[in-house]
Parts: C-alpha cells; structure tokens; sequence
C-alpha cells in the first residue's frame, strides 16, 4: 500500500482554513480515483508540550504503486493539486510512502 501524507503548518486564519479545507478541498480530495482511504488528523498539540507546528495531517492511501501513479495523473487530482496550491500553498508539506505491515 502506497500513503500519500499531507501535512498543513498552521494557517493564519484557522477558521478560514477549516470552512475551505472541509468544504471545498476535501470533497476534491475524495475524487481521485483509486483512493481508498483518506484520513484526516486536527492536530492538538505538541506531545513534548506547548503549541503545535502543524494544523492538520492527511494521509491517503491507494492499493499500490502503479494505483498511486495513475492517480496522480488524473484530471481530479490535478483539480484537488490546484486547489491546494490555491488555498495552502505556502504552507503544505507533501511526502509519499509504502506502508510497513508485518
């Protein structure tokens, strides 16, 4: 299995962030073809104490690499990508995995 991770600092606005992240981004997101799971993490602090660097945590995953790809290169997550530069740009951090299962 193949995670995307999306990772938001925090956003100047967070009410602001929120309405367009769940209302217009997400519903984008859930569009890419061979998602099969997406998760979303509001962070609440930092486990070492005090405030967090980070607002939201996304992870979505796909069946495997060629799935990823394909995903990748269609015209919904195009859609989603401008989307997220639109809104986040300046703030998101993206990085791909394989998931370790034993």
């Amino acid at each position: 299995m193949v995670k995307l991770v999306v990772l938001y600092r925090q956003p100047e606005d967070a009410g602001k962030f929120n309405d367009h992240y769940f209302q217009v981004h997400l519903p984008l997101a859930r569009q890419i073809p061979g998602l099969e799971r997406l998760e979303v993490t509001r962070i609440r602090g930092n486990a070492m104490g005090g405030e967090a660097e980070y607002h939201l945590l996304a992870e979505m995953y796909f069946k495997d690499e060629d799935a990823y790809r394909a995903a990748m290169k269609s015209q919904e997550n195009k859609v989603a990508a401008k989307d997220v530069m639109g809104f986040a740009g300046d703030i998101v951090y993206m990085m791909v995995g394989d998931v370790v299962e034993d």
